[in-house]
């Protein structure tokens, strides 16, 4: 029993036993009188839990020792912020039985709170409201019991089909149901007791709709189309009709028969059908597509397994012959006649048709025509007119009257699809037809026999060489009589043709090096012309044949060997193409030189060239004779420098090769300093060594400051002297020689006179002191010290050293010309320096290759 005190939102009392198992539902609080919109509720006692309904339900076993028990129930509305709450008291007073329970404890039983589901026949008529089951509680013994019921049909959508009596616990359904819409419905009945104790947990119960056949079956396409190749056996799968039944599956009112109804043509039937399955196959062994091209079924379906009683449909199956080469094609003649004129080519001369009775446009209808007898020489072709079916005979190469003047061809036809005998059918001979080809004699042009001709000519022949003739004939006639012969202009202009005779000769120098005779070979078409100025076409093809025209080569003739004696790898070269080039055989011309030299096979185009002992180093010039395989042979000059070296590099730096090279003008500078160089050795050597006449000891200060120890390898003094005369003007220095009795003085002047006497402030005008005696003139060759050398020979060293770091617009270099004390093994790097150009191969280094000779004369010249 509910009961409210005062206000609902504030108390409510459920009297219940002091002992309740977990789950028990306590009673129900009705909560949209407190708050419309509860969002949350939740109970202040864990003991307890709140359903959304109100349903208050035990979560553990609680006893009861007191009389009464109190929690709070609380509501809350998040959105409008709104909270209520509901005290609920728990109230024990088994004393006064309000129930008017028993004095034994109750003990529940499900035997019929839990009844089994009910069934409700689909569209039943009634009447209504039709009781389709009952739901009591055993309860109902000890308490007085309400029952409700909630869910689909009651209170949800389809709302209203069922309803509960509240006192009796009996279902009704109010009005009939479709299946095929709501198969089933599942309801939650519940059993309180007046003061809303709820004894027995809440019932889910089913309320099953049971079929009723009100769906007759359908089928899924409304027309079926189906194909089958005709002479098809029997039993032959042609396809499948389907078809459904809404009513509920499994059951009677589902299971579908077919069968069929009738057939178009109204003839013999050619198909059955499978009642269970509704696979239509072939019946009859005679589908012809010729009688018969299409068959239409009516076909039936019905539920209840084919019973009369049951519900059925109609659908429609066309089934489609399909063609098969059963019928041969066969000519609407067995004779034809034709003409055309000889020489004619890539002509239609006639049409042949055929009969078939098969389907039109497909593989077994096409007529394939071939000529099986009389087209030995291939000069007829026929095709297949793809619109009409006939046959296309056609000439493809020319026909001779005086050869033949009729020709008979045999033709055949056939499908382009194999042909299939058809069942209770004889074999089929091939239909073939006779053609008579009639040629009509024409005036022709001269022909060419043959049409394409090939003339060799040779590489090495020259302008004007006959190289054959080209001749054609008049067929008339058989001869060539009366036919000129020329070349159409547009044509490759090796050869030409003699217009009366066909002479071929040759206008060029026919060479495959060079233009268009890379390819080796050109085709003419040559034309012939007859009396009649009819005219005929053949093809020259001339073809240059290679010959010997040149002789091996070896590219490379200068060479460099080491001590080591490494061969050296000659490899000549050929213009010429086999068989007149590789393999080369090469030789060494000259005996004496062959006796020191070996040459050793490499390949077909190289050999190795070294010598056969020891050799003095030098340079040697060898000559090397080289023969292709044709015997052409060319002699190479080779030449070979044998050096003292380990690399060739360090003896290309040390002396220049014999190749043909151009001096620049810092090769000229020091091809000049290098001679006044040697002129001032020669110099101090008379010096130094004096004459027959007078024997003077060379000095200490003689001999050391000619060979000069230096560390010094600072740049010099620059020389700016206005009055040094550039090196162009070499017609204003001279040397001169005068010779006097057996003594010969030698004396530099310049430009103003100056001697080494001039120098030291005297006004003679020769090297030395010249004395007058007996006819004689004597030099005294060690009168000078070191110091009156230097200030001789620095002036004029500094005035080559100038022009040497001058360019051409007489501006001063960044480098010097500098003296180094000799530090052993030269670099193998080449010079950096201004006056050396990286263009040429020349450089000063010969002017460290003078110091171990000049070394000699000053030791010779220290011990006279």
């Amino acid at each position: 029993v509910l009961s409210l005190c005062c206000d609902a939102c504030k108390k409510v009392i459920f009297h219940v036993p002091s002992a309740l198992e977990a789950g028990t539902l306590v009673g129900r609080v009705n909560l949209n009188e407190c708050l419309q919109s509860a969002e949350l509720v939740s109970s202040s006692d864990g003991s307890f839990k709140v359903l959304e309904d109100g349903s208050v339900y035990t979560t553990s076993a609680v006893s009861l020792s007191d009389e009464e028990r109190t929690f709070t129930i609380l509501l809350k509305d998040i959105q409008e912020h709104v909270e209520k709450k509901i005290h609920v008291n728990l109230v024990t007073d088994e004393k006064k039985k309000t129930r008017q329970a028993r004095d034994t404890v109750l003990k529940r039983t499900k035997r019929r709170w839990g009844p089994i589901p009910s069934v409700m026949i689909e569209n039943s008529l009634g009447p209504f409201p039709l009781q389709i089951q009952q739901v009591q509680s055993d309860t109902a013994q000890n308490y007085t019991i309400y029952y409700s019921a909630s869910g689909p049909g009651i209170d949800q959508d389809p709302k209203g089909l069922f309803y509960i009596e509240r006192e009796t616990g009996n279902i009704y359904a109010t009005r009939a149901v479709d299946r095929e819409q709501y198969p089933s419905f599942q309801i939650i009945c519940f059993a309180s007791t007046p003061d809303g104790y709820s004894p027995e947990v809440p019932l889910v119960h089913t309320i099953r709709i049971e079929d009723d056949n009100d769906n007759a079956p359908y089928f899924t396409q409304e027309i079926f189309e189906f194909c089958v190749p005709e002479n098809s056996k029997p039993g032959v799968i042609v396809g499948k009709v389907t078809a459904e039944d809404r009513d509920e599956p499994y059951t009677l009112h589902t299971t579908l028969r077919y069968r069929i109804v009738s057939q178009n043509p109204p003839i013999t039937p050619a198909f059955s059908l499978h009642g269970d399955t509704g696979v239509i196959t072939v019946l009859s062994p005679q589908l012809d597509r010729e009688l018969v091209s299409t068959y239409t079924l009516l076909v039936e379906v019905r539920d209840m397994a084919g019973q009369p009683f049951g519900l059925c449909t109609t659908g429609t199956a066309i089934i489609k012959i399909e063609d098969t080469n059963d019928n041969a094609p066969t000519f609407k003649q067995l004779q034809y006649e034709t003409q055309v004129e000889e020489n004619r080519v890539n002509v239609e001369i006639l049409r042949v048709s055929v009969v078939d009775v098969d389907e039109l446009g497909t593989p077994g209808s096409t007529a394939v025509y071939e000529i099986i007898r009389g087209n030995d020489d291939r000069s007829f072709e026929i095709t297949t007119d793809r619109n009409t079916n006939e046959g296309i005979l056609c000439v493809v190469k020319g026909l001779d009257y005086e050869s033949a003047k009729q020709r008979i061809l045999v033709i055949a036809v056939n499908n382009e699809a194999p042909y299939m005998l058809a069942p209770h059918s004889q074999q089929v001979v091939q239909s073939t037809s006779t053609v008579i080809v009639h040629v009509l004699d024409m005036d022709e042009g001269p022909v060419f026999k043959p049409c394409f001709f090939r003339m060799d000519a040779n590489e090495c022949d020259e302008v004007g060489t006959i190289i054959g003739k080209y001749l054609a004939e008049d067929p008339e006639t058989g001869n060539s009589e009366g036919i000129c012969y020329r070349i159409p202009p547009g044509q490759c202009n090796w050869v030409s043709i003699e217009e009366k005779s066909g002479e071929v000769r040759t206008i060029r120098n026919l060479d495959r090096d060079l233009g268009e005779m890379k390819r080796g070979q050109c085709n003419i078409t040559v034309l012939a012309i007859d009396r009649n100025g009819k005219t005929g076409t053949g093809t020259l093809q001339v073809v240059i044949q290679p010959c010997n025209k040149n002789y091996p080569r070896i590219l490379k003739t200068e060479y460099i060997m080491c001590r080591d004696r490494k061969p050296i790898c000659l490899t000549a070269e050929d213009g010429d193409i086999a068989p007149y080039s590789t393999p080369f055989v090469y030789r060494v011309t000259d005996r004496s030189l062959a006796s020191s030299w070996k040459i050793t096979r490499h390949n077909d185009k190289s050999v190795y060239l070294a010598p056969r002992g020891d050799i003095p180093f030098g340079i040697y010039t060898i000559p090397v004779t080289v023969s292709d395989k044709a015997g052409k042979q060319g002699v190479t000059q080779i030449t070979v420098n044998y050096c003292n070296c380990v690399t060739p590099s360090e003896c290309e730096r040390r002396a220049p090769t014999s190749r043909s090279i151009t001096l620049g003008v810092w090769a000229i500078l020091a091809m000049i300093l290098g001679s006044l160089l040697l002129l001032l050795i020669l110099i101090t050597i008379c010096g130094c060594c004096g004459s027959g006449v007078m024997h003077r000891h060379v000095t200490d200060d003689c001999a050391n400051h000619n060979l000069i120890i230096s560390n010094t390898e600072a740049p010099g003094e620059e020389v700016m002297d206005h009055n040094i005369i550039p090196l162009q003007n070499t017609a204003d220095q001279v040397g001169c020689g005068i010779k006097t009795g057996d003594q010969q003085t030698f004396e530099m002047v310049k430009g103003r006179g100056q001697t080494l006497e001039s120098v030291r402030g005297g006004g003679h005008q020769t090297l030395g002191s010249v004395k007058e005696g007996g006819g004689q003139t004597v030099m005294d060759t060690c009168r000078y010290s070191y110091s009156e050398w230097h200030n001789f020979t620095h002036p004029r060293l500094g005035e080559k050293v100038h022009l040497c770091r001058q360019d051409e617009e007489q501006k001063h270099s960044e480098d010097y010309l500098l003296s180094y004390n000799y530090e052993g093994k030269g670099s193998l790097a080449g010079s950096v320096g201004c006056c050396s150009d990286q263009h040429e191969e020349e450089a000063l280094d010969f002017l460290d290759q003078l110091e171990p000779k000049f070394r000699t004369l000053a030791e010779t010249c220290v011990k006279r």
